[in-house]
């Protein structure tokens, strides 16, 4: 008889981190694939502009947030809400981060070659490189289950007042950004997963917490290897996140109804 007892999967592993030091490397540069920061951009590199949040813009699947369960303060860490969707089924609209679908969710798509400059009110963040295995998603910190391994992933995003930089510099497999765009006045959100092409990168600017705006911008990155899913031989992805590490202040949004994540129409 063969053994019972699987290998554990792997969640996440953290590689290797650097420190980035946004007061004197504020451009964000995208060497080749390689996220690179710098003081100026390199010769001949206009920085392009970042994406604006323009409320108008709406991509994905929406769906009605019927009401809002609850909100819990969790200091010092930060404030979950937790939304009622009014559906059974939720699926993320699997999409290409093109430019435009990016900044349909206020996030700006970087690709090799090309340069923005980083907005944040924190100097000193991290450069994390990660392994993120194909359950790292399949993990709730709201529902009482512990580390427990879960057959589904809910809806689980977020926002805060650092930047971040996700960067697909797996060697073999896109970059999957679980995605949303949540209207409270309107009580509807958007839904999707972003596909970043191997050697592209996305970069989404501080997200405080501001009182009536007429739309939030979500992500999470724990879906980071969707695109392993159907793949027998390859069962992690390695990306590289600008982040801060420390003493950062999380907006979280979640909702317990199990979520379906596809694949876009081709892989490129």
């Amino acid at each position: 008889m063969p053994d019972n007892q699987f290998d554990a999967p792997l969640f996440i592993k953290e590689i290797f981190e650097t420190v980035v030091d946004t007061a004197t490397t504020p451009i964000f540069y995208n060497d080749g694939g390689s996220p690179v920061y710098l003081s100026q951009p390199p010769a001949g590199v206009t920085p392009i502009e970042a994406a604006a949040t323009n409320p108008a813009l709406a991509m994905g699947n929406e769906y009605a947030v019927a009401q809002v369960l609850g909100v819990k303060p969790t200091p010092p860490y930060g404030i979950e809400t937790q939304l009622g969707f009014a559906a059974a089924q939720v699926d993320f609209a699997p999409l290409w981060a093109t430019r435009d679908v990016a900044a349909a969710f206020g996030i700006t798509l970087v690709e090799p070659g090309q340069a923005v400059r980083l907005s944040s009110p924190v100097t000193g963040l991290h450069q994390i490189e990660y392994e993120y295995g194909v359950f790292a998603g399949h993990w709730s910190p709201y529902q009482g289950t512990g580390n427990t391994l879960l057959s589904v992933v809910c809806t689980d995003l977020e926002h805060h007042d650092f930047p971040h930089v996700f960067a697909s510099t797996d060697p073999t497999q896109p970059l999957v950004i679980s995605v949303g765009r949540y209207w409270p006045g309107l009580g509807k959100i958007r839904l999707a997963d972003l596909w970043v092409p191997r050697g592209s990168a996305l970069y989404i600017p501080p997200k405080p917490a501001t009182p009536g705006a007429d739309c939030i911008d979500l992500h999470n990155n724990r879906n980071s290897a969707r695109a392993c899913w159907g793949d027998i031989r390859q069962g992690s992805i390695v990306t590289h996140t600008l982040l801060q590490k420390d003493g950062g202040f999380f907006y979280w949004y979640w909702n317990a109804i199990a979520t379906g994540h596809g694949q876009p129409v081709a892989i490129r």
